[in-house]
């Protein structure tokens, strides 16, 4: 294995989602950080943007006077650049640097004519949060010079790894500024590919008739795709985090990456045995006591409990499969009761206040409206919504399976259940991934970690692994359903997630507790302790690639 560990004297990582949870590239980081920090110790440090203030302060950043004091106290950094100091609030607490960036955009001007005439970075047609992003990593570039320079570290033995194109200008810039510094750069999914899935086009029956800066052009895309699409280029070690999303960057950023970097998972997240019955116990009561006080059924406690979650994309992350799928599982004949819940945070406007009251009070009436637990500022125009409301679920005594839509942040205190996401896992009795477009697949992992067997595709990252690693893959090998998925087979893949699930609700309980083990079992070989591996690979090739491009 390649191991260059003791040649880094200073590893960096930057990324928008220190300290900020937006999606699953804070799973990414906020599980690798204990890894990370067992082989660096305090010379790993995570720089993520000081979105934050008094009022709303970040609930993953313990701030603190007492690291780098000799750095923060002789800092100097442009005007409205300022930083704060602490550790990032998750398994091994490493040290992170928040930085306040708003007075980079008096310079951008000036930066991205820089970029244009260094890296050839069109920043002309810039909309939207490119100029967010691109300040916050300008920022973050200063912030890492500042700290090599006062500490007096040799530039040569430090990384500096950018994650996604929201950080793709610090990359630049530190190339340009301190040459010396080994960069690294992963992509979790290309801009312009994320693009053509969310204005419906084929992605994978097209992909090798696809031009990157033509279909960037096309979508209005240019900026990002160019910045992205640099920063590979320079980048000492380009990584991406699936061969799915290997095979993109080939051909919409015309380079293949050098290294792929599969995301792990810290089972330290996980209840232990001891304690895993009482939380599933919690967990299952919080979501029927919610499904009883909104539809007014009085489930058994032994309903079947299925799930989907993830960020709101609505075709990306297969939500339309799946809201499609549980329309034909309840055309099946069963004397089981499902459950079913798209966990999916969506323009909320906070909770019920009448399943509210309802809950406080114990009451089971029906109530109306009873697919929906919180408001949503977008009641009409939020497409998980529409669906459901098409489909035409009632959630009545007499349908089979009711569907309930939580638009909000499972973040433990949403108002209705007041549990987290990872509280409310254990209580599933199976999760649907039907994704189109996932270059990893977190939440699938994420599932069997605790012990939830699940329904995923060939599309994403983790399903590729799974089928590469397990043959055959299925939920009595690993607790995982792999299920093939195209451009154009909708209603097959539909079809396999009623028949995956249908197998799973009548499965006996002792066929259900080997499937369990299994997925559990699966999680326990995507730990980190195994997948940091690939990591050490691209810092190696960082150094090493770095020595051929300064001796030149």
């Amino acid at each position: 294995m390649d191991n260059c560990r003791q040649e880094i004297d200073l590893l960096f990582e930057t990324s928008w989602e220190v300290c900020n949870k937006v999606g699953g590239i804070y799973t990414v980081l906020s599980s690798k950080a204990k890894t990370l920090k067992a082989h660096f110790n305090d010379n790993l440090i995570f720089i993520g943007p000081d979105v934050w203030s008094a009022e709303n302060p970040s609930p993953y950043f313990i701030e603190s006077d007492r690291i780098m004091r000799r750095w923060i106290q002789k800092v100097m950094l442009p005007e409205g650049v300022s930083v704060r100091i602490g550790r990032w609030d998750v398994p091994g607490k490493p040290i992170a640097v928040l930085v306040k960036f708003d007075g980079m955009y008096a310079s951008k001007d000036t930066a991205y004519s820089r970029m244009w005439e260094l890296f050839h970075v069109d920043s002309l047609h810039a909309y939207g949060d490119y100029d967010e992003g691109c300040a916050f990593a300008r920022a973050a570039a200063l912030v890492i010079e500042s700290i090599i320079s006062s500490t007096k570290t040799d530039p040569k033995k430090v990384v500096a790894h950018f994650d996604e194109w929201t950080t793709a200008m610090g990359l630049l810039q530190l190339k340009a500024d301190m040459p010396e510094v080994a960069t690294v750069f992963t992509t979790h999914a290309t801009s312009i590919g994320r693009s053509i899935c969310g204005n419906g086009k084929p992605l994978y029956d097209q992909l090798a008739n696809y031009n990157g800066d033509q279909m960037a052009a096309e979508l209005n895309m240019e900026s990002k795709h160019s910045l992205e699409k640099a920063a590979a280029w320079n980048a000492d070690c380009f990584t991406t985090v699936s061969d799915v999303t290997a095979a993109e960057a080939e051909q919409l950023l015309d380079k293949k990456p050098d290294v792929v970097t599969p995301n792990g998972f810290e089972l330290n997240f996980v209840p232990a045995k001891s304690k895993y019955a009482a939380a599933r116990n919690q967990a299952r009561e919080r979501m029927l006591e919610a499904a009883r006080t909104l539809t007014g059924v009085q489930l058994p406690d032994d309903t079947f409990i299925v799930a989907t979650s993830g960020r709101c994309e609505y075709r990306n992350k297969g939500i339309d499969l799946y809201l499609d799928a549980m329309q034909e599982l309840g055309k099946l004949p069963s004397d089981k009761q499902v459950l079913s819940f798209v966990l999916v945070p969506a323009w909320s406007a906070g909770p019920r206040p009448d399943l509210q009251h309802a809950l406080t009070m114990g009451e089971h009436s029906r109530l109306g409206d009873p697919l929906l637990t919180h408001c949503l500022n977008n009641y009409n125009e939020d497409p998980v919504n529409r669906r459901l409301h098409e489909i035409g679920f009632s959630n009545d005594a007499s349908s089979r399976i009711k569907t309930i839509y939580v638009p909000c942040y499972l973040d433990g205190a949403d108002g209705i259940f007041n549990l987290s996401y990872y509280q409310l896992l254990p209580g599933l009795d199976a999760t649907v991934f039907a994704s189109y477009y996932e270059p990893w697949g977190y939440t699938p992992l994420e599932s069997i970690a605790f012990g939830v067997p699940t329904v995923t595709t060939d599309l994403a990252g983790f399903g590729m692994w799974v089928l590469e690693n397990f043959s055959p893959a299925s939920f009595s090998t690993c607790g995982v359903d792999v299920l093939h998925r195209t451009d154009s087979n909708y209603d097959d893949v539909k079809n396999r997630i009623v028949e995956a699930l249908r197998d799973l609700i009548s499965a006996g309980p002792s066929t259900t507790e080997q499937i369990r083990k299994a997925a559990a079992e699966t999680a326990a070989q995507a730990q980190w302790s195994t997948f940091i591996a690939p990591y050490d690979t691209a810092y190696c090739q960082a150094l090493s690639n770095r020595d051929s491009r300064i001796s030149k």
